[in-house]
């Protein structure tokens, strides 16, 4: 594989921070960007290092959410032991979130040599961009019925079965171009949930699949990361903290007056130039 300069740590750091909240798949911008700068994307060390540095997107959820994550914790270990506090709507979100994570940990461990694998391939990104987009606007229609209706419901009317039917939909993210946000907040929207909690049940669940998916590869290539070198690593982890922190702020800012068509254009654009770009041999698959 090719060398990891710490500019290319830095621009896959950017890539990462900006793409993992927003609704356009972070793995698939990831992909194209790493082919972009030379380097293989089905290369298990680069397949590593993309995993690895979510962990700083992650850190800077767990920051930017700390306050929620402590409320919503104490809420569910005090309902496990009381008839009263599991009353309380934190108690709900918080087993949404529990409920949630699971089916994504199951099917990625199951199917991680084919995640890390064949569909690593820029074709797969570009048609998961493309279609996974008219799910995202089925979502948006469905939505707009329950607001029509004057049925959306808040953060404190989450509960366990919402959390199950985001969770299971979250598992088609693990094809690249997908999107983890684009997925789970579309569940979401489609659940009739508003578009601000929508958003931040997709930040809840991202927590516990994208750290275990970081420290499983982490350990799973600690020889190829070694490889790369530490200074890189560290470089893309702080770099993808810090865009990731500045994209949660704007994106929660962003839905709470607007839709997600706009990333759908977005997305749908991006794939169909990677297909020409494809075709055409500027670009390779892998």
């Amino acid at each position: 594989m090719a060398d990891l300069s710490y500019l290319d740590a830095v621009i896959l750091g950017v890539v990462e921070g900006l793409t993992e909240y927003l609704p356009v798949s972070s793995t698939g911008h990831l992909t194209i960007t790493e082919q972009l700068l030379g380097l293989k994307v089905d290369d298990l060390a680069v397949t590593a290092y993309t995993a690895v540095i979510q962990l700083g997107a992650i850190a800077a959820t767990l920051l930017y959410f700390f306050r929620d994550i402590v409320r919503f914790a104490v809420a569910w270990f005090r309902g496990l032991g009381s008839a009263e506090a599991r009353k309380h709507p934190d108690y709900g979100l918080a087993w949404a979130v529990v409920i949630g994570s699971i089916p994504v940990g199951i099917v990625g461990f199951a199917a991680r040599d084919l995640i890390s694998g064949a569909l690593r391939s820029l074709w797969v990104v570009a048609g998961a961009l493309v279609l996974w987009s008219v799910v995202m606007v089925a979502a948006e229609r469905i939505h707009a019925r329950y607001e029509s209706r004057g049925v959306v419901r808040g953060e404190h009317s989450v509960r366990p079965m919402d959390g199950l039917v985001i969770g299971l939909v979250q598992c088609f993210s693990l094809i690249p171009g997908v999107s983890r946000s684009g997925a789970t907040i579309s569940a979401g929207l489609a659940r009739g949930i508003d578009r601000v909690t929508a958003t931040r049940l997709s930040f809840f669940l991202a927590i516990p699949a994208l750290t275990a998916a970081g420290l499983f590869q982490a350990v799973e290539e600690k020889d190829g990361l070694s490889a790369l070198g530490i200074g890189p690593v560290v470089v893309g982890l702080v770099v993808a903290f810090i865009v990731a922190y500045a994209s949660i702020a704007w994106l929660l800012k962003f839905v709470a007056n607007n839709s997600l068509l706009p990333f759908v254009w977005y997305r749908v654009a991006l794939g169909l130039l990677l297909v020409v770009a494809l075709a055409t041999t500027v670009i390779a698959a892998t």
